[in-house]
């Protein structure tokens, strides 16, 4: 499922994984690599200072070998519910050239196992969200989700 408003896109999914090992997904580098991007593009590398404040830099990797670095800013993070992330700062809390977006992710409890996954981009303009939407925001976060739910039940299981 898909919503959006003016300036913020999102994507709400249903995982049959507690949060706890989606939270890990989202926060141990060597997890995030496994499903972060839609394939058969890949994670080079990610460097995750998980902290209010912390760095991140994710290198993602296009199938011809070429390179696109993102660095970023985790704002707020609430141990297995909530994740805040902007590339408005590209570390400590240096500002960026041009922010896109501020990126925010939430894990609802559903018990018996399962979780209420919410990934909202929040766009500073709205047409950085349509040009976010152009770039396939809906397909390719949709596609990441799917390879997440694959590695929350291979590996995470």
């Amino acid at each position: 499922m898909t919503a959006s408003t003016q300036h913020e896109l999102v994507l709400i999914r249903e995982f049959d994984a507690p949060r706890e090992k989606i939270y890990k997904a989202w926060t141990d580098p060597e997890l995030l690599k496994q499903w972060f991007v839609p394939r058969p593009w890949s994670v080079a590398e990610a460097t995750l200072d998980v902290r209010p404040g912390g760095a991140s830099v994710i290198v993602m990797q296009d199938p011809e070998g070429n390179r696109y670095p993102n660095r970023g800013v985790y704002l707020e993070i609430v141990e297995n519910e909530k994740i805040v992330f902007t590339d408005a700062y590209t570390s400590a809390w240096v500002p960026a050239e041009k922010p896109f977006f501020t990126g925010v992710i939430l894990l609802e409890d559903l018990g018996n196992g399962r979780t209420k996954y919410t990934a909202k981009a929040l766009h500073w303009r709205a047409e950085d969200k349509e040009t976010h939407e152009k770039m396939g925001f809906h397909e390719g976060w949709g596609k990441a989700a799917d390879q997440l739910a694959e590695l929350l039940a291979k590996v995470l299981s």
